[in-house]
């Protein structure tokens, strides 16, 4: 055997052990992510429990509407939600139940709040996840061309506009946009329903142009108030990367300066923006209340200020819950993929 090959043999055994040694490495990073979700979302149990009870207002008397109730009626209705039992006692039922999937029932509705969530979930992501995929796209293409054209007019537009849309009250730019589009201002027509998701009485095809004819305005909302997050996230990424000496070696082999940003910078940048994309994904379960109140969407959003209104406990209790949950768990994705897109982290 030659020289050369006596040196080469040794090599994949030797390169064995440092996969294992970072193979270990991860898996102590991602349990220690996986159990700080974990805490997290106990937390969210006990805290989402005490919160909502300083919230005033009796719910009994709320339901019966102002109607006149004999004390001993309250008392019956008390006794029926459990709001006649002790604190604690409440609190480790509650506890008890929800490790167990069961979230309560609604006061209002009377059904289970599982049962509940899961029929206005899916038209939470039809809005949410419209909007997330827009504005996400939108925010990226953007975000690179403001910022491989940096100090130019058409990133100080971009960037301006972006920042002023990001700091607009969304329920304020859903009023307006109902104002000019649904109801029209001069010679405007109102073009678009000011609120709900269907007209009624539609099938096949033609339900499916009204639900889009529906989702206009709110999709517009929600991607004018979000995507100047994705695109100043973008932007400060990539002219971090622009000064880096490996872009500098690539334009000097002669590579055009598209492919340069496209092949090289683009993707390195994108690190901090997937980070986001996860976030944003999260709340896409959570819906957005004030977008979906204004339009009066049937989604979680609408939901939980209804709960809110009553106040519905068990329904205001759950809602939270999942809410912080999808935020939770997409955050503990974005932290287990970032190692697999940067090994140094995670070390």
């Amino acid at each position: 055997m030659s020289s050369v090959q006596q040196a080469v043999v040794p090599a994949p055994a030797a390169a064995a052990p440092r996969r294992t040694a970072k193979g270990w490495a991860y898996l102590r990073y991602g349990a220690g992510k996986v159990g700080g979700a974990v805490i997290s979302l106990l937390a969210v149990l006990v805290t989402g429990f005490f919160l909502f009870r300083l919230i005033p207002g009796d719910p009994v008397k709320t339901m019966t509407g102002g109607r006149p109730v004999s004390a001993g009626q309250l008392a019956a209705y008390r006794r029926e939600f459990g709001l006649d039992l002790p604190m604690w006692q409440q609190f480790t039922d509650y506890c008890g139940k929800a490790l167990t999937g069961d979230l309560g029932t609604s006061y209002q509705f009377r059904a289970p709040v599982l049962d509940k969530i899961a029929e206005a979930l899916p038209n939470t992501l039809l809005l949410t996840g419209t909007a997330f995929v827009l504005y996400t796209a939108l925010g990226i293409v953007l975000g690179t061309r403001a910022a491989w054209r940096h100090d130019r007019l058409g990133d100080r537009l971009s960037t301006g506009l972006a920042l002023t849309l990001y700091s607009v009250p969304s329920f304020w730019l859903g009023l307006l946009l109902i104002i000019v589009f649904s109801v029209g201002v001069g010679p405007i027509p109102g073009l678009f329903p000011t609120g709900g998701m269907e007209s009624g009485g539609e099938e096949g095809f033609a339900y499916v142009l009204d639900v889009a004819h529906h989702l206009v305005l709110p999709v517009i909302t929600l991607v004018a108030v979000e995507y100047g997050q994705t695109l100043l996230v973008t932007r400060s990424a990539l002219l971090d990367e622009m000064a880096s000496d490996y872009l500098t070696t690539a334009r000097a082999k002669g590579l055009r300066d598209d492919l340069v940003r496209r092949r090289h910078a683009v993707p390195n940048a994108l690190l901090p923006t997937v980070t986001l994309i996860f976030v944003n994904l999260g709340r896409t379960v959570a819906g957005v209340i004030l977008v979906e109140t204004v339009f009066s969407w049937p989604g979680l959003g609408g939901l939980f200020y209804q709960a809110l209104s009553v106040p519905d406990l068990p329904l205001v209790q759950g809602l939270f819950f999942v809410f912080a949950t999808a935020v939770i768990v997409m955050n503990t994705l974005a932290d287990l993929v970032y190692p697999l897109l940067d090994p140094r982290v995670g070390r």
